[in-house]
């Protein structure tokens, strides 16, 4: 059901249609037997006529009413002689038996002709009234269809009140969702209609709940950032320097620390990774989205982590048009980007080679981040981008540092930038080939 307006249409106007044709079929039906009812009234008021007004013995054609009336009349002596008969009548008689007094329904010429007999016992005669079936039924059609006629074209003016009924009775319904369709996506504010229907009543309030709801989960979502930020990233920034302090005495070797180092940078990353995660929410960043130079970020994201590649001896490359405009978010394409750069860093051995491409193709943008590394198996392409899911376990074989949170980050932002995301194998370095297709504009 895609209208309800257009539902409640159909569904009353075929009511409509369906009570009226049952209406008009009884009323049919009755007003032919009450058509046919006068008229057989009249074939017998026309014969009492003829008995009481024509005492003339003298056979002959009655010529006055040759004018081709639906009623004929005969009249026939007791012998059987045809005294007189109007100008439509047979020449014959039309009864094979003997004749009786009352209504008979008779075939003749082809036709089916109902008829009246009365018998005139004064002058000893009989006087027959009748008329085709045929034309009586054409005359009572008509008759009755002159009545249905304005009924049935009725129909589509029903129709036109009806959808200006509705119309009217679903414009509350109309209000609510402009106000839903029109709010931004940081407005949760409470909806409210000027003419609230009884109907509407109870959706109101449990929309406007869901917004305080809402609102309030937002609030509590913004808080935990802020906090999370603040209480998990000092005491590990305190860690940190105290280990560096304790690595400085003379007594304590790197080798016996390295455990220690290595657990205190990987609960750092770990809620790095997952206050990134949380940061990029939907609907946050749909409010800042603006055309955005994709090849721009990628050489600021590029140029900001091009220590970590030097480190590594690792050779990354920027193969990517001047300008290839998206609509997005600049803070979290940036986080995109950096999680696939940083992936390919870490991931690639030493010396090893990156190559970042970015091109338009078809109404989208494609951004490519290939590296030699020892890509992902087909298997676990798909599982990769679940939140803390690492190929190999939390042990990687790599033995590098990591969550398992840069590919669902990834997945994450595409999503909202209305991306699509695909793993595949480098055809030209032999390693792990990101594609994500982002719509142009």
């Amino acid at each position: 059901m895609r209208s309800i307006r257009t539902f409640l249409l159909l569904t009353l106007l075929a009511t409509i249609t369906a009570v009226t044709f049952l209406s008009l079929l009884l009323g049919y039906r009755s007003s032919l037997a009450k058509t046919d009812a006068l008229f057989d009234e009249r074939l017998k008021n026309l014969a009492s006529i003829i008995v009481h007004a024509n005492h003339d013995l003298t056979p002959r054609v009655e010529k006055t009413l040759d004018l081709k009336p639906s009623v004929f009349f005969q009249i026939w002596s007791h012998d059987g002689v045809l005294i007189a008969r109007s100008g439509n009548a047979p020449e014959h008689q039309m009864f094979n038996s003997q004749l009786s007094e009352g209504f008979h329904d008779e075939n003749y010429a082809d036709f089916r002709w109902r008829t009246y007999i009365l018998q005139d016992r004064l002058f000893k005669r009989w006087v027959i009234t009748g008329e085709r079936i045929d034309l009586r039924y054409e005359i009572a059609d008509k008759i009755v269809l002159s009545a249905i006629k304005p009924t049935v074209m009725a129909i589509p003016l029903a129709a036109f009140i009806i959808w200006l009924t509705v119309g009217f009775g679903l414009k509350p319904l109309r209000e609510l969702t402009t106000q839903l369709g029109d709010k931004k996506a940081d407005d949760l504010s409470a909806i409210s209609i000027k003419q609230q229907p009884k109907e509407l009543e109870q959706l109101l309030i449990t929309i406007n709940d869901l917004f305080n709801r809402l609102n309030d989960a937002f609030v509590r979502e913004q808080q935990f950032s802020a906090d999370a930020a603040h209480e998990l990233r000092t005491p590990i920034s305190s860690l940190k320097v105290q280990l560096h302090n304790l690595m400085s005495t003379k007594d304590i070797t790197d080798g016996d620390l390295e455990p220690l180092k290595e657990g205190v940078e990987r609960m750092g990353h770990v809620i790095e990774q997952i206050l990134s995660l949380y940061q990029h929410s939907a609907d946050q960043a749909a409010q800042q989205m603006e055309p955005l130079n994709l090849t721009d970020i990628a050489k600021m994201v590029i140029a900001n982590e091009y220590m970590r590649f030097e480190s590594k001896q690792q050779r990354i490359s920027l193969n990517a048009e001047p300008v290839c405009l998206i609509k997005g978010n600049e803070f979290a394409l940036e986080s995109l980007l950096q999680n696939l750069i940083l992936n390919a860093n870490k991931y690639t051995p030493a010396k090893g080679v990156i190559s970042v491409n970015i091109k338009s193709k078809d109404n989208a943008v494609m951004l490519c981040v290939e590296d030699s590394g020892p890509g992902i198996a087909e298997e676990d392409r798909v599982r990769v981008f679940e939140r803390f899911y690492r190929v190999g376990g939390d042990r990687h074989a790599s033995g590098i540092l990591g969550c398992g949170l840069g590919l669902a980050i990834v997945q994450h932002i595409s999503t909202f930038h209305g991306a699509k995301v695909e793993l595949a194998v480098s055809a030209e370095l032999g390693g792990l080939n990101v594609m994500v297709e982002f719509p142009a504009i």
